[in-house]
């Protein structure tokens, strides 16, 4: 059996991993970057680090207890990535700097032939896709963006080349990246423009680094590093109720962060400029005890007013004033509904994935496509968190795809499908629950534009979708055999031709 794994991330790395632990050792991880880590390897901002405490966002099976701080930088989260891919032996199965173009199906050999970007081509038995739901930017559409006479680059491909000490800088965006690189940011440039166009909701990070005995505690007390992560999954686990089923606990968390928010800003003006207008929840919620006090600072201003457009020497307002820079940094986040984009992606009678999604992104559990035989996502639709760590949905959904394997081995067939029928219900029923959800009271990144439906977020707790992809149920998906013969498991007639699954 051969494996293709595109995306060299958490999720990427996790599949190499237990791909090993199987016995499964013909596999290939592509990742177009020149080295593994993902979004750690591309956001390389100052202040960039994780929100979630590092003992949760990182594998359970390779548990560090040598962290520097509870949530890690940037650099520190990347060694760790580092670490682990080579200490379980997958570092050497990653093929950096090779972009998959398009994968295709091949209905007659039941098999994903896939065309990197320089034209080489790759035949698999199945195909990982773990190309996450952050990992292209988002630029705004603002007319004249190319024309700024000066530099200007995204917080996702931060340019360390220019030199903002002393210079006039305007940031674009104050989502979860702004706000912890505008803190350093405003501590070294003449003026900072803080252009806002909805404020976030924010919690406290302090965040201060281990001192020694509680380091030395961490490292020699047997069973205290699983005492935490067991603390903190059950504190997010309360949190995802508020936001999925019972609303009411929502307020707890409103009354914490009005209380964090007003102590934090005394100014009136700006107290209201900062204050959302929407349920707390509904966009992603942001830890930071720095950001506030640093949108106090003399020379840092936020500007909530309507950017017109973006000239040769700044930004111009709608009220036709134009604040000169001398450098834009664009925070406006990712494009979160493509998934698997610009990859091109075929199944069974070539429809494209691209196609199948045209209403919006789904998934089976996030994982797995009607007409798409062996192929699955990871961190897929509707698998992202808004309370949480990833890092607990990606092994269950690494688990479930093992579990696939196994199958195959188990019935000797070519490919498993999954069942339209089930897709159908599956979707239907996770729009059902994300009606109650508090993402329904805005608009965000969770959610399309241009219906409001939400794609990115599973509605329910991480220990539930846990449980969820536990085991593969094969009474779900039509088992494919040599020559197209398409069967259901177990004991069910004979169904004819690989176009039955589509």
């Amino acid at each position: 059996m051969r494996v293709a794994i595109v995306g060299a991330g958490f999720s990427g790395i996790a599949m190499g991993i237990a791909l090993r632990r199987e016995g499964i050792e013909d596999f290939s991880i592509f990742e177009r970057a020149p080295d593994i880590g993902g979004v750690w390897l591309h956001n390389t901002y100052p202040g960039a680090a994780c929100d979630v405490p590092s003992y949760l966002y990182s594998y359970s099976y390779a548990q560090r207890r040598d962290w520097t701080r509870p949530c890690s930088p940037q650099a520190e989260i990347l060694d760790y990535l580092h670490d682990t891919a080579r200490e379980h032996g997958v570092a050497e199965k990653v093929r950096t700097d090779t972009e998959i173009a398009r994968a295709d199906f091949d209905e007659s050999a039941n098999r994903w032939t896939l065309e990197t970007l320089a034209g080489e081509r790759i035949t698999a038995d199945a195909l990982i896709l773990a190309c996450g739901q952050l990992s292209r930017p988002a630029w705004p559409d603002i007319p004249g963006r190319d024309e700024f006479a000066g530099p200007s680059f995204h917080s996702a491909e931060w340019e360390d080349e220019h030199d903002l000490r002393g210079r006039r800088v305007a940031v674009i965006g104050t989502g979860a990246s702004a706000i912890q690189f505008v803190p350093p940011l405003a501590e070294q440039v003449a003026q900072l423009d803080v252009y806002q166009r909805s404020p976030p909701w924010m919690l406290p990070r302090r965040n201060p680094g281990y001192p020694g005995w509680a380091r030395a505690l961490i490292r020699r007390v047997p069973g205290l590093q699983a005492l935490r992560r067991k603390g903190m999954l059950a504190f997010m686990e309360s949190g995802i109720v508020g936001q999925t089923r019972i609303p009411a606990l929502s307020l707890l968390l409103r009354a914490w962060s009005s209380a964090f928010m007003r102590r934090q800003v005394r100014n009136p003006e700006l107290r209201r400029q900062i204050w959302p207008d929407y349920p707390i929840g509904c966009k992603r919620v942001l830890f930071s005890s720095a950001y506030l006090p640093a949108l106090q600072r003399p020379n840092v201003e936020l500007v909530s007013e309507r950017i017109a457009r973006i000239t040769a020497r700044g930004v111009l307002m709608a009220d036709g004033r134009e604040r000169e820079v001398d450098c834009i940094v664009y925070g406006t986040g990712f494009k979160t509904h493509q998934f698997v984009a610009p990859m091109e992606v075929a199944g069974v009678g070539a429809r494209t994935l691209e196609h199948a999604w045209a209403d919006g992104a789904e998934a089976h559990l996030g994982l797995s496509v009607a007409g798409f035989p062996n192929m699955f996502l990871l961190y897929g639709p509707n698998t992202n968190l808004g309370f949480g760590s990833i890092i607990v949905m990606i092994e269950a959904q690494v688990g479930y795809v093992i579990d696939a394997l196994r199958t195959l081995r188990r019935t000797g067939a070519d490919a498993l499908d999954l069942r339209p029928e089930v897709q159908a219900a599956s979707a239907a029923a996770v729009q059902q629950r994300l009606r109650n959800s508090v993402w329904m009271g805005c608009q965000s990144w969770y959610r399309q534009e241009s219906d409001g439906k939400v794609t990115n977020n599973w509605p329910g707790q991480m220990l539930e979708y846990v449980r969820a992809t536990r085991r593969l149920r094969a009474e779900e998906y039509r088992l494919v055999y040599p020559h197209g013969q398409v069967v259901r498991e177990p004991g069910a007639p004979v169904a004819g031709g690989a176009s039955a699954a589509s």
